[in-house]
């Protein structure tokens, strides 16, 4: 048993250790892609210049309901607009790692969105279909994401096999140290492709185990019949890969609910319980689940290991923080750590980044692991 900095200290070591091999691996990551655009919400504006910004989720709701029934007007600032989604988010946490990234998914067609280009000068990219669009409203206790996806229908397996290669998606999927596939909720015909790629690939495939991750990235407003579907395909996939499942902390109380998982109350107890009883009841070989503040991991006959984030009083930015921990805490699993180290590298990882607005290299993980920022007593 590790205190909370012997186990920063060890993780910082072992990833020093690992930046040759960290540039010798590979990933495969897909389907969506967005234009963000991270925006304040206007309180107060003193000129042309400087406001006060709505500062939290339930402000702003006081003030729509003090509309209903007539009407206001809120002022939108844009802060950036970047590349968006939660395939590219954590495609580009990962190439910042040294990791050898290719990715497939909407990012322009049939040329590729300008907001792209860093990402494709840093990772290998092919884009099938034209990106969506976020707007992200960020509070200081949380972020409304309002996303336009009509684009996203063209993510099919048939565009998937014209416009990218069956070929060249075959040799990717079954020849890369990772594969992902995340944003299932915005992606309609995502199980369908799924379902597709288990039927007329994975038969023929005689490769060696490796690592596939899945993030359903909030399931609400899918249907209950949709997401067991989903879940049920995720299962399927355990016949040729380690699977990993991640979700945060609403879409872990969703589909707890989803499988009859009603806990009374939502305590870290009660959510670490919940962790233990949606891996066991999907057989996925990992579950992780990032609240904001710690993260929880469990592996099939493992313990659920719980460690708590970096304190980040005042985030430069909220918006993509969770796909940068699932890009650390993959990381960490295809570099051979355990869950508990695993789940460390993703909280730093997500941590680095909301403090900087940056994704973080490996050497900013390990700055951060050795200089942790705590909450004064």
């Amino acid at each position: 048993m590790h205190s909370p900095q012997e186990l920063r200290e060890q993780c910082a070591k072992r990833l020093l250790a690992s930046v040759e091999r960290a540039s010798h691996l590979t990933s495969f990551i897909g389907l969506d892609g967005f234009v963000d655009e991270i925006i304040h919400l206007v309180d107060v504006r003193h000129d042309s210049e400087t406001f006060e910004r709505i500062p939290s989720i339930t402000k702003l709701s006081e003030r729509l309901a003090g509309a209903a029934g007539q009407s206001t007007n809120i002022e939108a600032v844009v802060q950036r607009v970047k590349l968006g989604g939660n395939g590219p988010i954590m495609a580009h946490a990962l190439s910042r790692f040294g990791v050898a990234v290719t990715y497939v998914g909407a990012l322009g067609y049939p040329t590729l969105h300008p907001v792209f280009t860093d990402f494709a000068a840093h990772a290998e990219v092919h884009s099938i279909a034209p990106p969506g669009h976020t707007d992200a409203y960020e509070f200081e206790d949380g972020k409304v994401l309002v996303g336009k996806t009509t684009q996203l229908g063209e993510i099919t397996w048939e565009n998937i096999q014209v416009r990218f290669g069956r070929k060249k998606f075959a040799d990717h999927f079954f020849g890369s140290d990772l594969v992902a596939f995340v944003n299932w909720t915005m992606i309609p015909f995502m199980s369908d492709i799924w379902e597709s790629i288990q039927n007329e690939l994975c038969p023929a495939s005689k490769e060696p185990r490796r690592k596939i991750f899945f993030d359903l990235a909030d399931p609400e407003k899918r249907t209950h019949d949709d997401l067991r579907r989903a879940l049920k395909l995720i299962e399927k996939f355990r016949t040729y890969f380690d699977v990993i499942v991640g979700l945060n902390e609403k879409e872990a109380w969703e589909v707890g609910a989803v499988l009859g998982f009603n806990p009374e109350a939502r305590t870290r107890s009660a959510l670490a319980q919940l962790v233990r009883d949606i891996r066991a009841a999907t057989n996925m070989d990992t579950l992780v689940v990032h609240p904001v503040s710690f993260a929880l991991a469990i592996s099939k006959g493992g313990e659920c290991e719980i460690v708590d984030g970096p304190f980040i009083p005042k985030p430069l930015i909220t918006t993509g923080a969770g796909d940068h921990f699932n890009a650390g805490f993959c990381l960490g699993k295809v570099l051979g750590f355990d869950d508990e180290m695993s789940v460390l590298v993703g909280v730093t990882t997500s941590g680095s980044y909301v403090r900087t607005a940056q994704s973080p290299r490996l050497s900013d993980l390990v700055a951060l692991l050795r200089d942790w920022p705590v909450k004064d007593s």
